[in-house]
């Protein structure tokens, strides 16, 4: 889609020209349509919500794999890893998923449609990147304590996501909710860009290979393929993060750097790929089900937009 800007004869004012156009480019339609701030409110709104409820869902069906590989990262050396209570911490964790999942989706759409508009068509794949950077930046500040209440529960130290929190903050001081929040960072921002950038160039180009609109089976598909090849280059980068987390007041490591050091004298350098299995199982499945709901739900909410609207 092309837009260009004209001015109105009558009252002078700025409309945006919407070109609509196949894959093969031919011209379609040409609809004008005054840009209004409800417009990028829009795109907000229906992205927290189809964010909200693709992280939800994903969470609830695979957080016993995610137990499991966070248990696999966490021990040291040859420990036992117990298979019992896979689902401790779910409503806690699916507390700080909703409104993170929210604000991710709901900052990446517009900023991806910024992008998109602002950038030449042949960097599609740079504002897609982007986009996803800055959704995982977003986030973070509800995704970090979620995942160390979420990590310290999944290992057992903790009976309730309250008391979690409660004695986090009385041991640890309020710094505490945020530990390993570098890591966290260091892992996300390149798995957040990764991840989408994969699967929106592979719907771009699934798209005009096709000629037409992908079903809901091809985005889940696409959205399994890239969860699972970027949950895979990021184990170590997610290892770390483990291990930051749910150290606790021990704080047997004193940072990313240190981590790493230790964690490949101890244990070597196979330690930094300890749960891999589970992950990219993990992120690989919920990668099929995160997007595919996420479409589905944009689907949807734009049906149900004005006639108006849905020439956006």
């Amino acid at each position: 889609m092309s837009t260009d800007l004209k001015a109105d004869s009558s009252g002078g004012r700025n409309f945006k020209v919407f070109n609509f156009r196949d894959e093969k480019n031919m011209l379609l339609a040409s609809v004008n349509k005054q840009e209004t701030p409800f417009d990028f409110l829009r795109i907000l709104y229906e992205g927290a919500v189809a964010g909200a409820a693709a992280g939800v869902v994903v969470e609830t069906v695979l957080y016993p794999i995610d137990t499991i590989k966070t248990r696999l990262q966490a021990v040291r050396g040859g420990g036992e890893i117990i298979l019992k209570g896979l689902y401790s911490g779910l409503a806690g964790n699916l507390a700080g998923v909703l409104p993170a999942s929210a604000i991710f989706v709901g900052v990446y759409e517009p900023t991806k449609q910024k992008l998109l508009k602002s950038l030449p068509e042949n960097f599609s794949a740079l504002a897609h990147l982007t986009a996803g950077a800055v959704g995982g930046a977003a986030s973070s500040i509800i995704r970090v304590p979620t995942e160390v209440v979420k990590q310290r529960m999944q290992t057992g130290q903790f009976a309730s996501a309250p008391d979690a929190v409660r004695l986090i903050i009385s041991k640890e001081g309020f710094r505490g909710l945020f530990a390993g929040y570098g890591s966290f960072l260091l892992r996300d921002l390149p798995f957040d860009a990764m991840q989408f950038c994969i699967y929106e160039q592979l719907r771009l180009g699934y798209k005009l290979a096709a000629k037409r609109d992908l079903n809901d089976s091809e985005n889940a598909m696409i959205g399994a393929f890239a969860g699972a090849v970027t949950g895979a280059v990021t184990t170590p980068l997610d290892v770390i993060k483990t291990r930051l987390m749910v150290q606790g007041s021990a704080k047997q490591y004193q940072g990313v750097l240190h981590c790493v050091g230790t964690i490949a004298r101890e244990e070597g350098t196979s330690a930094l790929f300890k749960g891999m299995g589970p992950r990219v199982l993990w992120i690989g499945i919920g990668g099929s089900i995160f997007f595919g709901v996420l479409e589905k739900t944009k689907q949807l909410l734009a049906q149900k937009r004005p006639v108006d609207q849905n020439s956006n």
